[in-house]
């Protein structure tokens, strides 16, 4: 093992070891620290969205995944609890996919794959000291609580149930969504551009969270097929159900100087869940995590010879500029939630009035279709 490391990154999730090897690049020795994992009992079947930032980001790392793990959206049809609809398509933007449907698994494999054959990184079982510590441990970051982080949670009612399923007609590389009074349904396209797999997310409330869990296969499948009306013909369950609880949150510090520093200029940073949390109705999750790792990064990677990685003046840079681009991402996907959560009838009818005005919007509607897909 090697016995100094400039940075020591607290988990290696898909945020820090793209950070691994981004900070890897510019010389700069990196433990990651990883902690034990029991194996998974069940296939993962997550799936993220990824935008042209993100793509391009991991191209650059060599860690995209192979085109049967990481499938074009062509286009994305989304629907109101009414006769609001709004579509959105790559062609009209000109670009090949507005985004991409990754398997979680690919995408980790391939990750990891990179950071074994980087020598600046050093995968190690615990924590090590270095002038910075990076935390990228998702949103349950145990060392986020032992640095006294105060992290502003708001809970919301809804529960995300994912699963896999078959298809009768192919997905046509669009990704579907609903915004329905028993929740905020996707089908989002998988194997490729003839698939006929899509993973689904369905952020239900808790109570109903429970029964569709507790529901026997077939019966799932049927409640699944009402919700979708039917759009991709009968349905057949091809993975096991995972669910878990949907929060907004941020820290409300994402840097400091360590507790146990003394003398020693030594620095924390957080970066991705660890930092903040947003709903996944827009699938901009794990995009804005890659974001941050690119964003500290270059920050690190800007700096004046002589300063330190742990040098508090770059971290707080690298915390505004992530803030400020945080802020627009979370008010509109909180703003979203709590609009479709309302169940009134003159609500339902002026959030579809307004969907089917985005869609005629022209320029707004580019503008915020170049934002989600990272290219403004």
């Amino acid at each position: 093992m090697a016995h100094t490391f400039d940075i020591c990154i607290r988990g290696a999730g898909i945020v820090g070891r793209t950070l691994a090897l981004l900070l890897a690049r510019d010389r700069l020795r990196v433990a990651l620290a990883a902690a034990p994992q029991a194996p998974a009992s069940t296939a993962d079947v997550r799936a993220y969205a990824l935008n042209t930032a993100s793509r391009t980001l991991l191209e650059s790392l060599r860690s995209w995944p192979d085109s049967e793990h990481a499938t074009a959206v062509a286009r994305m049809e989304v629907f109101g609890d009414r006769d609001g609809a709004v579509q959105f398509d790559a062609a009209a933007q000109g670009t090949e996919a507005l985004a991409w449907i990754v398997d979680v698994p690919a995408l980790e494999q391939r990750l990891a794959e990179a950071v074994r054959y980087q020598p600046q990184v050093e995968v190690v079982s615990a924590p090590v000291n270095a002038p910075l510590t990076v935390v990228c441990e998702g949103r349950a970051s145990a060392t986020r609580a032992e640095f006294a982080v105060d992290f502003d949670v708001t809970p919301y009612s809804q529960h995300a149930i994912a699963t896999r399923v078959v298809c009768e007609q192919p997905h046509g590389q669009v990704a579907r969504q609903w915004f329905l009074p028993q929740g905020i349904l996707a089908f989002l396209p998988l194997d490729g551009a003839d698939g006929h797999t899509v993973a689904v997310v369905w952020s239900a409330e808790r109570e109903q969270a429970t029964t569709l869990l507790a529901l026997e296969p077939d019966l799932f499948i049927e409640e699944l097929h009402a919700a979708s009306q039917g759009a991709l013909g009968t349905l057949e369950l091809a993975g096991e159900r995972a669910a878990w609880p949907l929060q907004q949150a941020q820290a409300n510090r994402w840097c400091g100087p360590m507790p146990d520093a003394g003398k020693t200029a030594r620095s924390w940073v957080l970066a991705g869940d660890a930092a903040h949390n947003i709903h996944p109705l827009a699938g901009q999750g794990l995009n804005l995590g890659l974001a941050d790792a690119q964003a500290l990064a270059r920050i690190l990677h800007e700096r004046d010879y002589w300063r330190s990685v742990a040098d508090m003046r770059l971290l707080r840079s690298y915390e505004r500029e992530r803030k400020a681009a945080m802020l627009p991402m979370s008010l509109a996907t909180d703003g979203l939630q709590q609009l479709f959560a309302r169940t009134e009838n003159p609500v339902q009818v002026l959030r579809n009035w307004g969907m089917r005005g985005f869609e005629r919007s022209g320029l707004l509607k580019q503008w915020v279709t170049r934002q989600a897909m990272g290219t403004l």
